[in-house]
């Protein structure tokens, strides 16, 4: 059996595959999480999807396998996002939930995402105990286990999204899904709200030929663009591998990042919900807090931490409407949606928030926010054992610099929100983050500039410079590129 303890994550499991885990040890998963299920009394049925890449039936079959030695009854709903497996846990009324996905991550990756307790994942503690069950094979045997397809839980989870009808606008939107499992379901999807869908890339391609379906890398992004340019588009629609995070190009083939597009989707949710209140992860934009649209509505504002199943928690204690991560997860709670995330609903509110804004363009209304600057989500490399250390040195570097009056580009810190990672407020408004990533051997970084372009890039150059006093952090994944004004 092989099966690498460091692809227990935060919120979630992935690793190499078959490098770091085989199918023996997707077994082993399967039965781990059988035993979980049954101990912590969360009945016997349990919802299975996966995601399209070659090997992800074998990888899902192995999991299936364990799991029915636990004496779980699987109920197989086949190839499916990962909101479609969310979906289903309502749908079939089922509490559990185990999608094999690896997301965005390159090919050659696997991973699931799980749950007990829709809409909610397993988060830290839930991730540990199922790791120290699997790897000290404390398994409970039982009998009685089964597998049972399940057709239907497709048709009936678009027809979820789509109701409200077709929109009164003719749009034209160009849908990138870079040969990603949501290319099967999200064209369908926007034609039956009357969309002229442009496709792009969106046929299932395991070996993911033109890029990996990120929509949070500038690759992607800028592809989306010119698709967008070149087909006269009225923007352009994103989608990760699970189909739960979103990004999102203009007309002009310019990236509106998703904590941006975030503030438009809560100011179209407030002006029909006065009052509500509203998550974004550390890594979003300060907007949020400072928008006057959002407070004229009596919107409130939460910064919390990052990661899928964080927010999904948060969304449900604090009774917020919706929830924002730069990433692209975008969450709605009741009743506008269930409280999980998916890219779906969230191009579905996209349509619609241009069909209640009829004259105006998608760039009049990001130009209509508060302007900032923004970088993309960088990712350093830095080894999976060393991360977490190297953020916590890096925070105490950040509050000593912070008790000296020390500046990084000409502006003090008056602030360090350590919720996840160190998020720096200087006194200009100005912020940067570090933090470790809860999926790969990397640190995430991100700054935003409320004064100007020149000022974000003299502010990451100066935090990059900080970030380099640990020689375990490596190269970035991409260069801080055009950053976005808004």
């Amino acid at each position: 059996m092989r099966i690498s303890p460091s692809g227990f994550r935060e919120y979630d499991a992935r690793w190499r595959y078959p490098e770091d885990l085989d199918l023996e040890g997707m077994q082993a998963v399967g039965l781990g999480l059988g035993t979980q299920m049954a101990r912590r009394g969360r009945g016997r049925k349990i919802i299975v999807g996966h995601d399209h890449r070659s090997y992800s039936p074998a990888v899902r079959d192995a999991l299936c396998k364990g799991l029915v030695q636990a004496g779980a009854h699987v109920c197989d709903i086949g190839m499916s996002l990962s909101p479609m497996a969310y979906f289903a846990q309502f749908h079939m009324d089922v509490d559990a939930v185990a999608m094999v996905t690896a997301s965005h991550n390159p090919n050659g990756w696997t991973g699931i995402k799980v749950g007990f307790d829709r809409p909610c994942t397993h988060g830290v503690d839930e991730m540990a105990e199922l790791r120290d069950i699997v790897l000290s094979r404390a398994f409970d045997l039982q009998d009685g286990g089964s597998i049972t397809p399940m057709p239907g839980v497709q048709a009936a989870y678009l027809a979820d999204l789509a109701q409200g009808g077709v929109i009164s606008r003719p749009l034209r939107v160009v849908c990138a899904t870079g040969n990603g499992t949501a290319g099967a379901f999200a064209p369908d999807l926007l034609r039956r709200l009357g969309v002229d869908v442009i496709e792009r890339h969106c046929g299932l391609d395991h070996s993911f030929p033109h890029y990996n379906p990120n929509p949070e890398a500038l690759e992607m992004l800028d592809d989306m663009g010119a698709a967008v340019r070149d087909s006269a588009a009225d923007f352009g629609i994103g989608l990760d591998g699970d189909g739960d995070r979103i990004g999102i190009v203009d007309q002009n083939g310019r990236a509106v990042f998703a904590d941006k597009l975030g503030v438009l989707i809560a100011r179209d949710l407030a002006v029909r919900h006065p009052g509500a209140k509203f998550l974004a992860d550390v890594k979003s934009t300060g907007v949020f807090a400072i928008d006057p649209v959002l407070a004229s509505h009596g919107a409130t504002v939460e910064y919390c931490k990052t990661g899928h199943s964080h927010v999904k928690q948060r969304l449900r204690e604090s009774g917020a409407l919706a929830a924002f991560e730069k990433s692209g997860h975008i969450y709605f709670g009741p009743p506008v949606g269930r409280g999980y995330d998916c890219a779906l609903r969230a191009a579905v509110a996209v349509c619609r928030l241009m069909d209640h804004q009829p004259s105006a363009n998608l760039s009049d209304l990001v130009d209509g926010l508060p302007p900032s600057w923004c970088s993309p989500t960088l990712s350093p490399a830095c080894p999976d054992d060393q991360k977490y250390a190297v953020v916590d040195r890096l925070t105490d570097i950040l509050r000593g610099m912070q008790l000296h009056g020390d500046t990084i580009a000409g502006q003090p810190i008056v602030d360090i929100l350590t919720a996840n990672g160190a998020r720096v407020q200087f006194g200009n408004g100005d912020w940067a983050l570090v933090r470790a990533s809860s999926n790969t051997p990397n640190l995430v970084v991100v700054c935003e500039s409320f004064e100007s372009q020149a000022q974000l890039h003299a502010l990451f150059a100066g935090f990059d410079e900080i970030l380099r006093q640990e020689p375990a952090i490596g190269a970035y994944d991409q260069g801080i590129g055009l950053s976005q004004r808004s």
